[in-house]
């Protein structure tokens, strides 16, 4: 099967690549995921070894900060049967679990992170969910081809 590819939007005030990079193992659980879209493709799309985009939301200025890839597939968000949990959910069961995550790992954090004004910019990426009036899922699919734009991007701001 081949690799798919997603970006998944995170907040970098609630928790930044640069946390990600702290972890033990650079790998950490994807949880907290609270809309029943992402969910599903929490859930039932994605799973280990494919690759996203680490992307830093609601902040000065938005960007792709790098590369992480998921080490385990979907499986029930146990957050949400913990009451002292943010993400509880008092309506989600363990033998009927309402929401799921991912263990993703990092691959890599970009030396000069792709803005999302730099990312409008560019002639192949016009489609992008991303870049879509009115997105705002936190888990997106991305095209290979798109995929690998943003990577060559991140190289030569770098390079």
């Amino acid at each position: 099967m081949a690799t798919k590819y997603w970006l998944m939007k995170t907040e970098p005030t609630t928790y930044s690549i640069d946390d990600l990079a702290k972890e033990k193992k650079k790998t950490t659980t994807w949880e907290g995921v609270r809309n029943y879209q992402a969910r599903n493709l929490l859930r039932e799309e994605i799973t280990k070894g494919y690759r996203w985009l680490f992307y830093h939301s609601a902040c000065k200025e938005p960007a792709v900060a790098g590369l992480a890839v998921v080490t385990r597939e979907g499986y029930p968000d146990f957050f949400a049967f913990d009451p002292d949990s943010k993400y509880f959910d008092a309506k989600s069961k363990e033998d009927k679990p309402t929401w799921f995550m991912v263990d993703v790992k990092l691959e890599e954090k970009f030396a000069y992170p792709v803005t999302l004004s730099e990312l409008r910019e560019q002639k192949g990426l016009k489609d992008m969910v991303l870049l879509q009036k009115g997105s705002r899922l936190s888990v997106q699919p991305v095209k290979k081809a798109e995929f690998d734009k943003i990577v060559k991007l991140a190289s030569k701001k770098s390079g």
